[in-house]
Formats: structure tokens, C-alpha cells, sequence
């Protein structure tokens, strides 16, 4: 296979490690706090999870001699589990490298295509010259991903008939908030049919809004979010150099802003949009438009008929009348799927669909554009919700404020010129090369992962806290998965699922950027962070992002 100088560079990189997961792994001390809850519908969660449920979160630290004496060798498979995000192949490396130096003898399958390897018991092993050519890599090539849902009775009983069949002792989930929600499932159903195979569960996903207090941040995010900025900084760069573009770039992130939020940080865009505060204040799509409208207008006046504008890729659900008019859509199309299945035609779906909706809602769904409404009435994601991705937010908001601009100056309102370019940046960011902090963070889960499973734990999520610092004080831990779970409702029923984490308004994060937003409205202040540096000052190459650091508290 011909590999890039880059590439080379890179399998040569050895991760940094946290310094209690160094030394003498199966001595590493393991200390145990009180008993934990849920975040929420707490009565619900401890008789769903009656096997796994309050379980203390598992603090390591450091060992205690130069050498790990040999354990017992163990087999373990580990699956990658929804879309893809830098660092995959490291949790992988660490995992493996963790199981062989406990002992050599033990063994890693990797299933193949996500969940889905695990029901059709598709795996390869793992061996030292397979995973050397994937270490510090980016994407998930090296076993694939899926969005398999493992969820029925049938489907539980053959993982673990899959699991028992080949001798396995753990099966380690990399994924996010839903996939590991389902490692929590697979972790009490196992326990319940009286079986000794471990489940764990890995953080990723690059939209970040799988954190808590226990979870600093999700793997992907940092090397996502480097990769976007860059992209947006060469885009401000020709902004200014053209200056004749307005461009409005979508940024990945469903459910939460805090992609768009660190870019903004890295960037300094005219404007970005932050759904969180969307929802907050309440505001319609007229008003966002109006408040776009109105910065492309007092830039104008100041000669700058150009600017750059960030867009959530879940904007459009924070928008109380979209929200609702989403949400009655998710529940009408989830209860009667069959029936909407054997609809042919567009304009069949819309007239079956509007006959159904509150007044409200119907009324929004009909003032949308012909396209929009088609995106909203596209198949659905595996939860039965819409494809939010699919929804082209910023031609929306284009084409509004073209017609608000048209209308102004054909009353002699605007003198000055609107002209517009839109981009989508999603997939450029979810397989690039990790960042050394990335390469690093998920090294260092994959090592807490067999950690873990030499402790003999299930139903926990692997982290490592204190990520603001430098790596050798980061923290490693094991948090039990029923303490980010509430209940929420999917497929028109309430389920157990880790709650996501949206973008606080009242965090640093969010204050730092509404304090200088207007400022970068007017002024054309950009910012280019240039692209990821894998060699030079640890200040360049190895600190964490924006967010991380002003959570922290620390000086940015």
C-alpha cells in the first residue's frame, strides 16, 4: 500500500499516556467512590438496570513497579459503533497494547461493519502487524462502523450467544451517546442471563455532546473542529481578498452547537448562530434572518459587502415552530410507517402528512420551500427521527435573506449588494488525521479500557478527566453508564438513553464569544488557525481546544 510522508510520520509517533496508566498496569490502584445515580427519572433507570444500576465510579492511580507481572490472557472484542471520528484506531492500539502487555498470550477481535459484525459474528483478530498499520491514523477503515441497533430480545440473545461461542471475557463499544446506551443494555442483559462477559463503553463523536461532569469531551471533536476552522479561516482569507461573498457555512452537529461554538472561537466569523441560544430567546426563523440581515446591512454601509456566516447542522430544531412542527412529524411517520412507506409520490406524502398536522404546524410545513419540505419528509435516521443533515438550513436561510434584501431595496432601503455562497463542512472533518491530542486522549481510553476489563468491571464508560492539562497529570477513570442516563422518548416510546449535552449559555465558552460577537460583526477581525501541526512547541501542536481550555479555567 503506498503510504504519504505524512502517513509514515505518523505510525512512527508514539501517544503520550497519562502517568497512571504507565508502569505496572495490573497494580494499578483502583479506588472506588459511593454509590452513583442517574441524571435522571432515577426509579425507572434502577428497575430497568437492576443489575448494573449505582455502581461507583472507578478512579485509577498510579502503580507501583516498573514491571507488570503477567495475568491471565483474556479474549476481547472491540466494535466502532455509529459515524466516524479521528482517534478510532488509537483506542483500538491502546487497547491492544494494554492486553499484551498484561499478557502476550491475550487476544483483540475487531467486528467488522459496527454492530451488525457482532449479530452476523463477522470479526478478524487483531495482530501487532495489522494494528502498526492503522496507529495515529484517522477514520475507521481499520474494522469499519455501522449504526446497527442492537434492540430486541432475539438481537440481545445473539450477541451473547456470538460473545460465549468465541470465548470472549469483554467486548469493548466504541461510539456515542446511543451506542453506548446500548453497551449499557448488552451490559444488563448479559448480567441477567447469569454471563461473565464484560461490556465497556469508549466516548466518541466529533459533535462533542457526549460530556458531563465525568466526560470532559468526546474523542473526534478537537481534530473535527482544527480541521473546520482551518477551512473556514482560508474561506475568511478569500473573503477579504474577494471581497464580494457573503458565505454561510454549515457546521456538523445535530443536537448540540458545540462545533460551530469552538470554531467561532478559532475563527471569528460575522456571525455564528448558536441553537442553544435559539431555542432560549425563543426566536423564529424570521427573527434569525432579521438579525442576519441586519449585520450584512451595517457591514454594507462600512463598504464590506462580504462575510462569513456558521450554521449549526441542527439549527432547524431549536426553532420553536420547526421543533414543533419536527416533533409531530418524527411521532406521526414513526407510528404510521407502513402506511407512509406505500405513499409513491412526493406530493401524495406532503397532502397525506398536512391533512394530520396541528393548524400550526401545517401552516408552517406549507410556507417552507418546495425543497425543504421534501428534505423533511426524507427517510429517517435509525431512532425514526428526521435526517437533519440532509436539511440544507443554510440555502434556507440564503434564499430568506435574499428575498428580505430584494424587498428592501425595491423600497430603497439597501444600496449595497447581497451575494451569497453556501458550504457544508461534515465529512472533511470526521476522518483526518488525529491531532497529537486526540492521537494521544484515545490512546490513553483504550489503555483505561483494559484497565477495566483486569478489574472485571461492565456496564462502565472509559474516561480520562483533567484533558486541559498536560497529558502525563490527565486522569484516568471508569464511569458507570447508568449515570448519564435518563429517559427519553424514541420511536414514539420512552427509552433509557445517555443524555446529550448541549452548549450552556452561562459556560465560559458561550460568554466569551457573545462578549466579542458584535465586535467580529462589524469588524473584519478573522482569525487562521492554519492547519493541524503534528511537530513543534507542545503550545502549537498538543493543547487542547478553545472549549476545553475555558471550561477548565484556564487563560486563552
Amino acid at each position: 500500500m503506498a503510504t504519504s510522508p505524512l502517513q509514515k510520520a505518523r505510525y512512527e509517533y508514539e501517544p503520550k499516556l497519562p502517568t497512571s496508566l504507565r508502569g505496572q498496569l495490573s497494580s494499578a490502584g483502583i479506588e472506588y467512590g459511593p454509590p452513583t445515580e442517574s441524571v435522571g427519572n432515577q426509579a425507572q433507570l434502577k428497575q430497568l438496570f437492576s443489575h448494573t444500576y449505582g455502581k461507583p465510579v472507578a478512579s485509577f492511580v498510579e502503580g507501583t513497579g516498573d514491571e507488570t507481572p503477567e495475568t491471565r490472557p483474556v479474549n476481547v472484542g472491540v466494535v466502532l459503533s455509529g459515524g466516524q471520528a479521528p482517534g478510532g484506531h488509537n483506542v483500538i492500539a491502546g487497547l491492544f497494547d494494554g492486553l499484551r502487555a498484561l499478557n502476550v498470550k491475550s487476544r483483540l477481535f475487531g467486528f467488522l461493519k459496527g454492530p451488525g459484525g457482532i449479530l452476523a459474528d463477522k470479526a478478524i483478530e487483531i495482530t501487532p502487524d495489522f494494528v502498526d498499520e492503522y496507529r495515529n491514523t484517522g477514520g475507521f477503515d481499520m474494522i469499519g462502523s455501522g449504526r446497527t441497533k442492537i434492540e430486541t430480545p432475539d438481537q440481545f440473545q445473539k450477541a451473547l450467544d456470538v460473545c460465549r461461542a468465541r470465548k470472549l471475557d469483554a467486548l469493548v463499544v466504541i461510539g456515542g451517546d446511543d451506542s453506548n446506551t446500548n453497551a449499557a443494555l448488552l451490559a444488563e442483559y448479559f448480567l441477567e442471563q447469569k454471563s461473565d462477559v464484560q461490556v465497556l463503553g469508549v466516548p466518541k463523536t466529533i459533535d462533542g455532546d457526549l460530556k458531563n461532569e465525568s466526560i470532559e469531551v468526546s474523542f473526534g471533536f478537537d481534530t473535527a473542529t482544527r480541521t473546520y476552522a482551518e477551512l473556514i479561516g482560508n474561506i475568511e482569507r478569500d473573503a477579504a481578498s474577494a471581497q464580494k461573498y457573503w458565505h454561510f457555512i454549515k457546521l456538523m452537529g445535530r443536537s448540540a452547537s458545540h462545533i460551530a461554538l469552538e470554531c467561532a472561537l478559532q475563527t471569528q466569523p460575522n456571525v455564528c448562530i448558536i441553537s442553544e441560544e435559539v431555542a432560549e430567546r425563543r426566536q423564529t426563523l424570521e427573527t434569525i434572518v432579521e438579525d442576519i440581515v441586519a449585520r450584512v446591512k451595517r457591514r454594507s454601509e462600512n463598504g464590506e459587502d462580504f462575510g462569513v456566516v456558521l450554521v449549526p447542522e441542527g439549527l432547524i430544531e431549536f426553532v420553536p415552530e420547526m421543533k414543533q412542527l419536527i416533533g409531530e412529524l418524527n411521532t406521526l411517520l414513526a407510528t404510521n410507517s407502513s402506511h407512509f412507506a406505500t405513499l409513491n409520490s412526493y406530493e401524495a406524502q406532503s397532502e397525506w402528512v398536512n391533512k394530520r398536522l396541528s393548524r400550526d404546524s401545517s401552516y408552517v410545513f406549507s410556507s417552507l420551500p418546495y425543497e425543504i419540505q421534501r428534505q423533511l419528509l426524507m427517510d429517517r435516521d435509525p431512532h425514526g427521527n428526521v435526517q437533519v443533515s440532509r436539511i440544507e438550513t443554510e440555502k434556507l436561510l440564503v434564499e430568506m435573506v435574499s428575498d428580505r434584501f430584494a424587498e428592501m431595496k425595491s423600497r430603497g432601503e439597501f444600496e449595497g449588494k447581497f451575494s451569497a455562497l453556501t458550504h457544508f463542512f461534515g465529512y472533511e472533518g470526521r476522518c483526518a488525521f488525529p491531532s497529537n491530542f486526540d492521537a494521544d486522549y484515545c490512546y490513553s481510553l483504550g489503555f483505561t479500557a483494559c484497565v477495566l476489563i483486569n478489574a472485571g468491571l461492565t456496564g462502565y464508560l472509559a474516561a480520562v478527566r483533567n484533558l486541559a492539562r498536560p497529558a502525563d497529570e490527565w486522569q484516568a477513570a471508569g464511569i458507570p453508564l447508568t449515570m448519564m442516563m435518563n429517559m427519553e422518548e424514541r420511536h414514539g416510546a420512552m427509552k433509557p438513553v445517555i443524555r446529550k449535552a448541549l452548549v450552556e449559555l452561562s459556560g465560559e465558552p458561550f460568554r466569551r464569544f457573545a462578549a466579542h460577537r458584535d465586535e467580529w460583526a462589524l469588524r473584519t477581525a478573522y482569525r487562521y488557525p492554519g492547519a493541524i501541526q503534528y511537530a513543534g512547541p507542545p503550545e502549537i501542536c498538543d493543547a487542547p481546544s478553545i472549549t476545553l481550555r475555558l471550561e477548565s479555567g484556564m487563560e486563552v
